[in-house]
């Protein structure tokens, strides 16, 4: 694995859509997601279509392609940060030029159904990409400078350093309600105690199982798996999606699970009794309740780079990212 050069102040951000468009933002969010990374001393540029908009508030293939090989193919452009999440974006993996890509190495930032675009990228080029914010995610307000400063950690820093929790956490309609949120306290919880370095993979379960069966899907035997899943998922789905990934994993290192939105109904109970089944999390570290995910704040990880995670002490430390 490699990664691409960190960004700076004075860089070019280009904003791609390979799922849902930017046409579903309020014009509201599009300036103030832009002012954030400007503030942060990005030039703010945006592909062509972004704004394009068919039956399922998508792009056409053609036209996600091209603005998403134009952004890597343009010097200028030092990192691509991804408008939003959708259902989509697997579509675009038999029509990327990976050997364009892996020549024109770069910061490559989103998750959700993102997840399948960047774990492709990375499989196919060795190139490490990014679960982190959307371009969306930077018009949030309260609690946007813990998930920024761990943007700048994971992006824009070379020295190794510690994922800690946040205080609070919410997965509220922020979007719709910027005032009247609802947080509660943080706290990454342990199911299994021990220490494991590894190469980090993951992102969104379901997205991710898409890979299976294909030339997109990683090695991912020795991995730590992040994962985690949104608001769609029930305690059943999760479990049999969570299997299915376990099948085809072969012996991994650890496992760290993000925070479930409320409506999902997961609980500790539920957590632990789906565990319980896999005899290979039994002598692994295993977190969960960690801050990344379709909850707020989130932290950025690196899809390839290098992590040790200690869940005695409930630490995660990038390495190589």
């Amino acid at each position: 694995m490699y990664v691409p050069a960190k960004l700076q102040k004075g860089d070019e951000i280009r904003i791609v859509a390979p799922s849902r468009g930017a046409a579903i933002l309020s014009e509201d969010g599009v300036k103030s997601a832009t002012e954030r990374l400007e503030a942060l001393g990005f030039k703010v540029t945006f592909g062509k279509y972004i704004n394009e908009a068919d039956l399922q508030y998508s792009a056409s293939i053609e036209h996600r392609i091209e603005d998403i090989h134009d952004a890597f193919r343009d010097p200028y452009v030092k990192g691509i940060v991804t408008v939003i999440g959708g259902f989509n974006s697997n579509e675009l993996l038999p029509y990327l030029d990976y050997e364009l890509i892996g020549n024109h190495p770069k910061v490559f930032c989103g998750y959700s159904d993102i997840t399948a675009i960047a774990t492709a990228i990375t499989a196919k080029t060795g190139m490490v990409t990014y679960s982190g914010p959307h371009f969306s995610s930077f018009s949030m307000d309260i609690d946007q400078d813990w998930q920024t400063e761990f943007f700048k950690k994971c992006l824009m820093e070379d020295e190794p350093f510690h994922l800690t929790p946040s205080v609070q956490w919410s997965d509220d309609s922020w979007y719709l309600d910027q005032e009247n949120r609802s947080f509660e306290p943080t706290e990454w919880k342990v199911y299994n105690e021990g220490v494991a370095k590894g190469r980090v993979f993951g992102g969104n379960l379901c997205t991710l199982n898409l890979l299976q069966g294909t030339e997109f899907m990683p090695n991912l035997t020795d991995s730590i798996l992040f994962i985690e899943d949104d608001e769609m998922t029930i305690p059943e789905t999760f479990a049999r999606d969570l299997t299915s990934l376990l099948q085809v994993t072969g012996e991994i290192r650890g496992l760290v699970l993000g925070r479930f939105q409320r409506e999902s109904n997961m609980c500790t109970e539920q957590i632990h009794y789906i565990f319980d089944k896999h005899p290979m999390l039994q002598h692994i570290p295993v977190l969960y309740d960690v801050d990344f995910g379709h909850t707020q704040p989130m932290f950025t990880f690196p899809i390839g780079g290098e992590v040790e995670v200690d869940s005695n002490s409930k630490t995660i430390r990038l390495k190589n990212f």
